[in-house]
Order: C-alpha cells, then sequence, then structure tokens
C-alpha cells in the first residue's frame, strides 16, 4: 500500500515557500476555475459552538496534479488560551490512484494563500501607483497581507494600523518594520483613520455572524481597492453599496453561505476573481472606480500550495513517512 509523507507545521515552515510562488500558484488555479478544468463544491461544516466552525474543503485540479481536502477550524477564542485561531490539516491524494500521499498542518497554508488571493485581485484590482495601506485588523492576516500585497504593488510606501487592540498593533509593527525598513508605519486610533486615506485596504477581524460593522458610506475614497478577509463583518450595507465593482471567489460558494446566515449586508457581487484573470469580465476600468474582494477561500487553493510544499519538502528531506 505504501507510505505517506507527514509534514508537521515546523516542517511545512521550514519549507518557505516563497509567497511569489504561492501567487503564482493561485493564478494559475483561478484561471483552470474559469476554464472549468477545477471541481471544488461548496464547503460544507459543522459549528460545535457558538461562532466556532469546522469546514470540509474537497478540491480537483486535473491540471494540476492537484487533489485533496481540507480539515479546519475556526475557534475565536483560541488565542486567549495561546492557541492558533486557525488550524486543521491537509490531506493531498494522487490523482492516478486515489491513495492519500501526504498529511500536513494547514496553518501556515491557510495564512499565507488567504493573503496571496487578495493580492491577486490587487493585481487586477488596485491602482498600479497605491502608495497607501490600511490595515483593520493587526493578527496573522495582517501580517501576511502586508507580505503579499508588497509583492504586487511594489508603489507601496506607508502602512495605517488599526485594532481594537493597540498592543496588536504594537506588536505588528515591532515584528514588520524591520521586514520592511522602506515603509513607514503608522497605528492609528480608530478604523476611519485607517481606512479614509488609504489605496488599498484590508479588513482582518474575526468571522462571526452577529457582527457590528464600523466602516460607513463615505469612507473609502475614490480609487480605492478593498479585500474583505472578514466576509462583510466589518462593512456597513451602505459602505458596500458605495463599491463600483464587488468580486468574490467563488458565487456558487457565497450563496451557500448566504443560505447559512452569512453576508447580511453584502448587496451583490459583480463577478469571480477567476473571470477577471481569464478576460471574461474587465477589471478596474477606470483609477476612481471604488473595487472590492470578498473571498471566502477555496480549497484550489489551499490544493496548489500544499503541493508546491510537498515537493519541495521531499527535495529538502523534511517530514515523516507513515505507512498506510
Amino acid at each position: 500500500m505504501g507510505s505517506l509523507l507527514y509534514l508537521s507545521r515546523g516542517d511545512v515552515e521550514k519549507v518557505a515557500l516563497p509567497m511569489e510562488e504561492i501567487i503564482r500558484a493561485l493564478e494559475a488555479a483561478f484561471l483552470d476555475k474559469a476554464r472549468g478544468l477545477a471541481e471544488a463544491p461548496p464547503k460544507p461544516g459543522v459549528h460545535p459552538r457558538r461562532e466556532c466552525f469546522l469546514h470540509a474543503m474537497p478540491a480537483s485540479l486535473p491540471q494540476r496534479g492537484a487533489v485533496g481536502i481540507k480539515w479546519v477550524a475556526g475557534y475565536p477564542t483560541n488565542p486567549k488560551r495561546g492557541l492558533p485561531y486557525i488550524s486543521g490539516l491537509v490531506i493531498l491524494n494522487d490523482p492516478e490512484t486515489g491513495l492519500p500521499i501526504s498529511v500536513m498542518d494547514c496553518t501556515w497554508i491557510t495564512a499565507k494563500r488567504t493573503a496571496a488571493a487578495s493580492a491577486l485581485a490587487a493585481k487586477f484590482l488596485a491602482r498600479r501607483n497605491a502608495r497607501v495601506l490600511g490595515i483593520c485588523g493587526c493578527g496573522v492576516q495582517g501580517k501576511t497581507h502586508l507580505e503579499a500585497l508588497k509583492v504586487v504593488l511594489p508603489s507601496l510606501e506607508e502602512v495605517l494600523l488599526y485594532d481594537v487592540s493597540p498592543e496588536a498593533a504594537r506588536l505588528f509593527v515591532e515584528e514588520m518594520a524591520p521586514r520592511y525598513p522602506e515603509l513607514k508605519f503608522q497605528k492609528v486610533s480608530s478604523a476611519y483613520e485607517a481606512v479614509c486615506e488609504s489605496d488599498i485596504i484590508v479588513t482582518a477581524a474575526l468571522i462571526l455572524r452577529e457582527a457590528e460593522p464600523v466602516i460607513r458610506k463615505g469612507w473609502v475614497r475614490p480609487g480605492a481597492f478593498a479585500s474583505a478577509v472578514d466576509f462583510d463583518c466589518y462593512w456597513t450595507r451602505e459602505a458596500l453599496e458605495e463599491m463600483d465593482l464587488i468580486i468574490t471567489d467563488d458565487e456558487e460558494q457565497l450563496s451557500y453561505y448566504r443560505s447559512s446566515g452569512y453576508f447580511p449586508r453584502l448587496p451583490r457581487v459583480d463577478g469571480e476573481l477567476g473571470e477577471i484573470i481569464s478576460g471574461a469580465i474587465p477589471g478596474r476600468e477606470d483609477e476612481k472606480q471604488r473595487t472590492m474582494a470578498v473571498f471566502l477561500g477555496l480549497a484550489i487553493e489551499d490544493m496548489v500550495t500544499a503541493l508546491a510544499i510537498l515537493e519541495r519538502a521531499r527535495r529538502m528531506g523534511l517530514g515523516t513517512e507513515l505507512p498506510l
């Protein structure tokens, strides 16, 4: 029966797959999706505690040789216990036989591929001369989004940081400023300050059904691009209605989530990321458009990222072989 390669979180982090490579892999995966060459059904979930979830996320990309499933949990109370908000595993299978070939921790993968998807959207929807990045939510996703957006928007010069916890903003600067000495970091005291002067906006709060949105009509400047990593939790309906173009990663999955009580404020979507990459629909058409990505996270992103990690891990001699 053979064996599979187990990669711990430490193994995955040692592979250190570059963000540039993750963005390229996601672009190919979304292009496959737009061409009908990927399978990724809406992710079913269970909710053992209030505002907690465990989701099953299968996907197949035959053109990439990637097939498998992610079993991922999101527990908002975990950080208070010294545990990650997001945790879980990715299982990769052999597309020829269906046998599992690898099991790996998904925490690093989820953090990086989520930001890579936002950066990929920014590549098509943000202004090329974007200078100011505003981040609302200075946790893991805030940090990985800075990393990913810097890849596609080298014009960035300033980062405005807001978090309900001032300590989180302080730690963000402490960790990220040495990595990006060319950037100016400024902690601000309100979401309004982080949004109103920004060319790029990232909202990365916890995903909650009973959210209290704060971003209001008139805050987002003409020409800005926003990525709502937290569904619509940070955004009032009036603010979302001001957007000229709103895209998602998968409209079928978005409809599934709407039926479960999420996205109560999102007025509409105008298309999918894959359609913009393929040229089926236009991206940004003028300098004054307010554009937005509202992504749920797709397993196609996890599978291509995990496969690239597996290939590198094998070359590096990382992981533990386990018999089937």
